[in-house]
């Protein structure tokens, strides 16, 4: 198989050897800003967000780690005032850019692009984490923890989204993801995209399907209401949708079998504790592309 790894070099924005060193490089007067969406209805949606914060916090790279949601608490609107630091670099914890990432963070920060001045602050508007090379990595490493022995030439594997006709961009990211797995790397007999609210819908995944094992890696930040009650419903794994609580065990009753296929499902590749990384890569990629200076009134 293919080095991941070396794929993603051509297609970061520095030298792959440098990666861990731009990770690592202290940024003692800065601050870093999480952003999450939240949710009302299921507490762990914001689980995730929350352990990544307090990964990049050890490691003592920044002066502040905090974190704001669009529907929970602290909110966009409070959280730069909770700052002492005068850089910030702000990261949204989504998947894919869209209305979210493109209209209402930059309304509730008060952003003017990628970077803004404002009350004696410079902020800096990554990229969102879904967007960046580095997620090959993470999709194919909860594969292969989800189904170690299913041999890959026998293998489909079917990455899941949201989707939405309201926005075509929901879907890039993972669009993105499945056609670079296709093309560059070598093991899966097939890669398929599917989504829950349009077509190709993870509902036909035995149909779509060709080989014998299926392997479904939901493309969401967190294990919330979907990848907990939703998908295993119209993957045939539950008759009807759960307690997110007592659903957990979906995730340990690998393999499946159901329409003659053995199913594994993993849990949301946004709850993969090396998110953390992406999350600093997409710093790293800001300071590369718009220099780590960008904005600041002294140099």
């Amino acid at each position: 198989m293919q080095c991941v790894e070396a794929i993603e070099d051509s297609r970061l924005p520095y030298p792959i050897h440098k990666r861990i060193e731009i990770l690592m490089t202290p940024r003692k007067h800065s601050a870093l800003v999480i952003i999450g969406h939240g949710s009302t209805l299921n507490p762990d949606s914001s689980d995730p967000t929350y352990q990544h914060a307090d990964t990049i916090r050890s490691r003592g790279i920044f002066a502040e780690v905090a974190c704001a949601f669009w529907k929970e608490e602290p909110s966009m609107r409070e959280v730069l005032h909770m700052l002492d630091s005068e850089v910030v670099y702000v990261v949204p914890n989504f998947i894919s850019e869209g209305y979210f990432t493109r209209e209402v963070i930059l309304r509730e920060l008060q952003l003017d692009g990628p970077v803004t001045q404002r009350d004696g602050k410079t902020i800096r508007y990554c990229d969102p984490v879904g967007i960046h090379p580095s997620m090959t990595r993470l999709l194919l490493n909860r594969a292969n923890e989800v189904a170690p022995d299913a041999p890959r030439s026998e293998s489909t594997l079917i990455v899941v989204g949201h989707g939405t006709t309201l926005n075509e961009q929901s879907t890039k990211a993972i669009k993105d993801q499945v056609k670079l797995i296709q093309q560059e790397i070598e093991g899966f007999a097939q890669v398929i995209d599917t989504y829950m609210e349009e077509p190709p819908l993870i509902s036909d995944w035995y149909t779509l399907s060709t080989q014998p094992n299926v392997i479904v890696v939901p493309f969401f930040i967190a294990d919330g209401l979907h990848s907990y009650q939703d998908i295993p419903v119209m993957l045939g794994l539950e008759k009807e949708p759960t307690e997110a609580a007592s659903a957990r065990s979906i995730f340990r009753q690998n393999p499946n079998r159901l329409h003659g296929k053995s199913l594994y499902y993993s849990s949301a590749i946004g709850t993969e504790p090396m998110l953390a990384d992406v999350i600093l890569d997409q710093v790293a990629a800001f300071d590369t592309l718009h220099g780590e200076t960008a904005g600041n009134s002294q140099p």
